[in-house]
């Protein structure tokens, strides 16, 4: 999947001018304020009316929700309704709703449970088998291991890792820890200002950064990490 020729301005100032190609899974990584979010935005269909959006795409990407696209979303806990039970919130017959549950390592009784009975690693579970319900060509993922601890980021890590190799979709993780997804995706690109700084395969810009900017993400990822004996 070839994204080129993204640009958004607003008020004839652009913010985001970036090409990308999408061969298997790729990392979209950036500090806060990189245009990474609008980026994924775009892609999405989701950019405010204010804001004007170029965007070349070819053949296998289609701007459809639900059809070649699954989203998770950064937090789980508002991306769920509270007074619902969780059941009522797929929109699917419950022979699949039962196989994706299996998928991602959730039991069936959580089903007729309410949101906020369950842990942030159940929720985030729950919001990834929503996003394959419409078996995706293309995961899109906005910071999904933010809102958890240590242990369930890991899960969740290992879990995606899983399912992108069962259920042979691609990936676009969007993320400004080069860490959490260096064994998860192939390729990477790294964004400033809404231009591409760096892009290649991870192991390679990982080892051998050729930007400043990218070094000093690094540096400042790996100071920021907890080790733990």
């Amino acid at each position: 999947m070839k994204i080129s020729k993204l640009k958004v301005d607003l008020d004839k100032k652009t913010l985001v001018d970036i090409d990308f190609e999408i061969t298997k899974s790729l990392a979209l990584v950036g500090q806060s304020g990189s245009g990474k979010s609008l980026t994924l935005k775009a892609l999405l269909n989701m950019l405010p009316s204010s804001m004007e959006c170029e965007l070349k795409l070819d053949a296998d990407f289609e701007l459809i929700a639900g059809k070649t696209i699954g989203f998770v979303p950064q937090n789980p806990f508002t991306a769920l309704s509270p007074l619902t039970k969780i059941r009522k919130q797929f929109f699917i017959n419950e022979d699949k709703i039962y196989k994706l549950f299996k998928q991602v390592d959730l039991d069936i009784e959580l089903l007729d449970r309410f949101a906020p009975e369950l842990s942030g690693g159940q929720l985030q579970r729950i919001v990834l088998a929503m996003a394959l319900s419409c078996e995706p060509k293309l995961l899109m993922l906005d910071e999904p291991t933010t809102a958890l601890d240590p242990k369930n980021t890991l899960l969740i890590l290992e879990l995606l890792k899983k399912l992108q190799k069962d259920l042979n979709f691609k990936t676009l993780f969007v993320t400004h820890d080069i860490f959490s997804v260096k064994s998860l995706c192939e390729d990477i690109c790294i964004i400033k200002d809404g231009s591409v700084v760096e892009y290649g395969k991870m192991q390679d810009i990982l080892v051998n950064p050729d930007a400043t900017y990218t070094k000093n993400l690094i540096e400042a990822n790996f100071a920021n990490r907890k080790f733990r004996k």
